[in-house]
């Protein structure tokens, strides 16, 4: 855990102008320390690549120490959380983006160790598909226990939010500003909700002014402490179609969800499918194969009879077939019990939630 001094210098060269976390965490990486930083001369300090005179310019503890004493107070006095980037304690999956934050600060109860890990981003115009969408989605992924992460925005943010608390699921707000206010101002009721489970990350001061060029910033956050993103509903342009693309670019999965070809607010998710730039998501069950999460085996009910009082009338036709012909793959179920493949596989996810079915290797499926 970082001692208080060098939490200090760290937040002193997180404020330094011109910097940026690449370059931070290349000095600190050469240095050794943040404190080390700004104690080495100058002169060493310009032969490391890419650490430019520019970069350098505002590196000096007379200038920056004073403001990082006024934020070290207003963390210890609120209590608040850092995370730091070479800490075990920093989101692990960010840790792999090499501009990820020097400093993440947190307000709430979070734990990501060891957890299935999704970002859900999307318009703030949200529609009745989408929302409904939304709540499916997570009520399918509620048995896997995942961490939701959104930006606490209006629309498919706040939606995602609410259904995630509903479910009993750890959600984590992503914001664009200090924690010495709430945008927006109406989610503030929501605010203990999310601290209850899971919480708030920034990257920004309490004194930051409120900006909307933060929200890029804020973005990649939501993109690279997540395993994939998802994007609900987007224009053929918006914040949450920048956020795909950085989810690309670190090497993350990306899915969306299609709409009507006629329908603007599908516009963008039918584009990132169409430009292979995201799979498309039907179901819970499209993420969870795509990204190989493991399912938990769950008791088996004692008795045939009692298994079917649980099942419904499609995944009972299934879970018979599956008991009568054994081993069987997606396409062939789906075809024997005439049902559309994205049906199929979402009646199997259930199933298997249900510890009846379990797949196998080949992209097959049997009945316990």
């Amino acid at each position: 855990m970082l001692s208080q001094n060098e939490l200090l210098y760290t937040l002193a060269l997180q404020r330094v102008k011109n910097l940026g976390d690449t370059s931070a965490k290349k000095l600190i990486s050469t240095v050794g320390s943040a404190e080390g930083v700004f104690k080495e001369k100058k002169h060493h300090l310009l032969k490391i690549d890419g650490i430019g005179a520019l970069k350098l310019k505002e590196v000096s503890a007379t200038l920056q120490l004073p403001k990082a004493e006024a934020e070290l107070h207003y963390i210890l006095k609120n209590n608040i959380a850092c995370h730091y980037f070479l800490e075990d304690t920093y989101p692990a999956k960010l840790k792999h983006c090499l501009d990820g934050p020097i400093l993440l600060f947190e307000r709430g109860n979070i734990h990501l160790h060891n957890r299935n890990i999704v970002s859900i981003v999307g318009t703030r115009k949200i529609t009745s598909y989408g929302a409904n969408f939304c709540k499916q989605c997570i009520e399918e992924l509620a048995p896997l226990n995942p961490v939701i992460v959104s930006g606490f925005a209006y629309g498919v943010d706040i939606s995602a939010h609410k259904v995630a608390v509903a479910n009993n699921l750890q959600t984590i707000g992503c914001l664009a500003h200090g924690f010495n206010q709430i945008y927006p101002r109406t989610h503030k009721k929501y605010v203990t909700q999310l601290e209850e489970n899971g919480g708030f990350l920034t990257e920004f001061w309490s004194d930051d002014p409120f900006d909307r060029s933060n929200f890029l910033k804020r973005n990649r956050i939501i993109a690279g402490i997540s395993e994939a993103t998802i994007v609900i509903e987007s224009g053929e342009k918006g914040g949450s179609l920048v956020t795909a693309d950085i989810a690309n670019s670190y090497n993350r999965d990306v899915f969306a969800v299609p709409g009507r070809s006629t329908d603007k607010q599908s516009l963008g998710c039918n584009n990132l499918i169409k430009s292979n730039q995201a799979h498309m998501l039907t179901s819970a069950a499209d993420l969870v194969y795509m990204l190989g999460w493991n399912v938990s085996e769950t008791p088996r009910p004692t008795t045939q009879t009692q298994l079917f009082v649980e099942f419904s009338d499609a995944e009972k036709m299934l879970y018979t077939y599956l008991t009568s012909n054994g081993k069987e793959g997606l396409d062939t179920i789906a075809l024997a019990c005439q049902l559309p493949t994205f049906k199929v596989a979402t009646l199997l996810l259930a199933l298997e939630l249900k510890g009846a079915v379990r797949p196998l290797p080949g992209k097959l499926f049997e009945a316990i």
